[in-house]
């Protein structure tokens, strides 16, 4: 009894930190890089803001990595223990189970890769967070759909589980509820989705 207590709480736990603040912060990256799209300047500008953050550190641990590091880790330990059953019940619900593991699988993938080549370039490597250091990365036509692919995945993982999220918190209970979330999880995939792919193609 005490074990399945345990689960139920690092469930809830672990869909509370792909929300908040992984989530979040998640989504205003995606906008701080869609200001790329009015040109070189206008990114250098919110760049350099996000830089330049007080306590930017201490955010960046507790707000960032540590919370990604539990989702991480123990979205895996979920995902290889789940049963999805797509060949025997071929349910929406199961198919989007199922699409949610393996989005966050790839979304860790590109995540990992993402910081490398961004945050550890610029810690310590000496490479200036800029415009032209973004379009570096990008300009490979091979780099550029593995972003997409990445980004999706991201946003995808992010709008599922927040739907999820919202049924084990026991906010949607009922499926008229559950229903109006999913169309909601639907629009905002699509907001998210223009938004990150518009602003990598700016780069490119």
């Amino acid at each position: 009894m005490e074990q399945k207590s345990n689960q139920y709480f690092l469930r809830k736990l672990h869909s509370l930190a792909g929300i908040i603040p992984v989530g979040v912060f998640m989504t205003a990256h995606l906008l701080i890089n869609y200001s790329a799209v009015w040109g070189a300047a206008s990114y250098n500008k919110a760049a350099t803001f996000m830089v330049n953050l007080p306590f930017k550190y201490v955010l960046e641990l507790f707000i960032i990595f540590l919370p990604l590091l539990f989702h991480a880790i123990y979205g895996i330990a979920i995902t290889f223990q789940a049963r999805s059953n797509i060949r025997q019940y071929s349910y929406v619900r199961n198919w989007k189970f199922t699409l949610q593991r393996i989005a966050g699988l790839i979304a860790l993938i590109f995540i990992a890769w993402h910081v490398w080549e961004t945050k550890v370039q610029i810690q310590f490597n000496g490479a200036e967070a800029g415009y032209d250091f973004m379009r570096n990365i990008v300009h490979n036509g091979y780099t550029l759909v593995l972003y997409m692919i990445g980004i999706l995945a991201c946003i995808y993982h992010f709008v599922n589980g927040m739907w999820t999220f919202l049924i084990t918190w026991g906010i949607t209970v009922s499926v008229k509820s559950q229903k109006i979330a999913e169309y909601i999880a639907v629009c905002l995939f699509i907001v998210l989705a223009f938004v990150g792919i518009r602003a990598i193609m700016a780069f490119a």
